[in-house]
């Protein structure tokens, strides 16, 4: 059978992740290995300077005090009883499109995954009620089936972003490309009960690039957006470029 690691970043209790594993358990045996916390935000990010402890919860999920890459890296490494044939993190409160995609822990958790050899699912699902995990669960398992009937280069991970819609009323899939948002608004100073000064990082900024094509546009029309994201991150075409002036210094 099937073996799928399902992880994320809003934490081993929060209700997407259940829905996400519930889903999946349909077609494959999943282990569910998650932060004890909601880590949204925490990107790629290792812990290095102290232990992983871990937690086996009565629903058979496994708690990890980490961040979403150490989840995926402890399962993969030490949890799992053979290796996976997939990983997939979700479902995420909260898109992950444009420029997001570079501090996502949903992300990190697939990447980790793609990084250790094994093909990989970052799910998130768009809107402020969240309503509706049933609706992105339902098109993660389908993307699932069809990444396993056809799989993708062994450098990309699949980043999907779902309106947070009824199913019937999701218009389908689009392939898309990363948007990009205006610079996030400024630090919010202020103060706590004490009258110490703190700093709140601001909301992330507007669309900036919305147009047809990006992610962004997709979900705006009430359509599942798939991104293939590419673990290379070297600009290929500006080598040539940097090349010709460095052989100037």
């Amino acid at each position: 059978m099937i073996r799928i690691l399902v992880s994320n970043d809003d934490g081993v209790n929060a209700p997407g992740i259940k829905a996400l594993t519930e889903a999946l358990a349909e077609i494959a045996s999943v282990m569910t290995v998650a932060p004890d916390r909601n880590c949204s935000g925490a990107s790629n990010s290792l812990t290095l300077t102290n232990p992983l402890r871990i937690n086996r919860l009565d629903n058979g999920y496994i708690s990890v005090h980490g961040t979403p890459t150490d989840c995926v890296h402890l399962a993969i490494r030490e949890l799992c009883d053979g290796e996976p044939d997939m990983v997939v993190s979700g479902i995420n409160a909260g898109a992950n499109m444009g420029d997001d995609t570079l501090y996502s822990g949903t992300v990190a958790a697939a990447m980790e995954g793609r990084f250790l050899g094994f093909p990989a699912v970052a799910i998130s699902l768009n809107g402020k009620a969240f309503k509706h995990y049933h609706s992105a669960a339902v098109y993660a398992r389908r993307i699932v089936q069809g990444l396993l009937a056809h799989p993708i280069a062994s450098d990309q991970i699949l980043n999907i972003n779902v309106p947070d819609l009824p199913l019937d009323e999701i218009k389908g899939i689009r392939v898309t490309r990363l948007g990009a948002r205006h610079k996030a608004e400024g630090i919010v100073r202020t103060q706590d009960p004490a009258g110490r000064e703190i700093f709140w990082l601001g909301p992330p900024g507007l669309e900036q690039d919305a147009s047809e094509g990006t992610d962004f546009h997709a979900i705006a029309h009430g359509y599942v957006s798939i991104t293939p994201l590419t673990v290379d991150l070297t600009a290929y075409r500006q080598l040539s470029i940097l090349q010709n002036w460095v052989d100037k210094i």
